[in-house]
């Protein structure tokens, strides 16, 4: 079946809806030729995956997943696909925090790196928390602290060998995008951050598909699948089924252009000294508390629980400044290691 599709997709010729749908469980079961997975998942990103595909392999995928149920009816997530080449330390990891410290709750799902140097994962498992936590206890913390992680390999049954291949090969897969579109709490808001440009309005319109009440899908123009602080950010808002582009720069937050040369980690352990630093009030970089401040904004405004920008900037200000923030990793910390 896999030799079939290398043949579709090397001729540039588009899955049909049960094609893709075929494709995805081709992948999960015939797993015997490595080489062979690995052709096909390049052949398709050189093809250009289609909504038609990417939404029918995230609906499959949404299917089978294992859910957590939330008992907020407003609540956020905050992921980026990975691939950025911008390599930074984990901003939406650090951003969650800072959104729950504003009383807006975030299911927040993620996985260890496959194409980056660190993951959510990664650099939460650096910070104490147990991520590979039940779906009960993600449920739990979601509803009782207002924050969860949800790590992708206790969800998703997908095949082991899938994720070998996907950190050998170290390039951006269909899977990068496949995974923040399909969170197990199916929040109805998210912030996606995407690793190229062409993928932005494209995820949007799945998302608009998959039902989203209102979300943003961004890329900074540094390649940074984050907002940035480095020049503009591209958005594409879906709200009422509708899809609007745009960009915003700092300056909408109040802020100044800042250049993110400086904030580049290369391991779990570093990005997770940083992030502590930040929500402790111990970190004198500015840039850095910036950049989680306006991701995190973001958030918050898209939840509906602030008008614009700057007040949203403003409640993830005060999250952080009150300590609120560090409180939500601190009782993350506790639940996931069962105390």
């Amino acid at each position: 079946m896999l030799n079939k599709f290398l043949e579709i997709l090397s001729s540039g010729r588009n899955l049909t809806k049960s094609e893709a749908v075929e494709f995805f469980t081709a992948l999960q079961t015939e797993t015997e030729n490595e080489n062979l997975i690995a052709a096909v998942l390049l052949a398709l990103e050189a093809k250009g995956a289609t909504v038609e595909e990417i939404f029918s392999m995230a609906k499959l995928m949404r299917s089978r997943v294992v859910k957590v149920n939330s008992k907020h009816e407003t609540f956020v997530d905050i992921v980026g696909t990975g691939g950025s080449r911008a390599k930074i330390f984990n901003v939406s990891t650090a951003a969650a925090f800072v959104i729950a410290g504003a009383n807006v709750p975030v299911a927040k799902h993620g996985n260890r790196a496959a194409t980056s140097n660190c993951g959510s994962a990664d650099v939460l498992a650096e910070l104490g928390v147990n991520p590979a936590v039940e779906a009960a206890t993600a449920e739990k913390c979601l509803n009782e602290i207002g924050i969860c992680f949800m790590f992708a390999p206790k969800f998703h049954a997908l095949s082991p060998v899938l994720g070998k291949v996907r950190r050998e090969l170290g390039v951006p897969t269909i899977f990068n995008n496949l995974g923040p579109l399909c969170n197990p709490a199916n929040a109805p808001h998210q912030v996606i951050g995407v690793w190229n440009v062409n993928l932005l309005e494209k995820t949007a319109n799945v998302l608009k598909r998959l039902g989203t009440k209102k979300s943003w899908i961004v890329y900074g123009s540094d390649g940074l699948d984050e907002i940035t602080l480095n020049g503009e950010t591209s958005v594409a808002e879906i709200e009422n089924g509708e899809v609007k582009l745009f960009q915003i720069l700092p300056a909408d937050f109040g802020l100044q252009n800042s250049s993110l040369t400086d904030l580049q980690k290369f391991s779990p352990a570093e990005s997770a000294q940083l992030i502590e630093n930040i929500l402790s009030g111990k970190a004198t970089d500015e840039t850095a508390k910036n950049l989680i401040l306006v991701n995190a904004a973001a958030a918050i405004y898209v939840t509906g629980k602030a008008k614009n920008l700057r007040d949203a900037f403003d409640a993830a200000m005060e999250s952080l400044e009150s300590e609120n923030a560090f409180k939500k990793l601190k009782k993350l910390i506790e639940f996931t290691n069962g105390e």
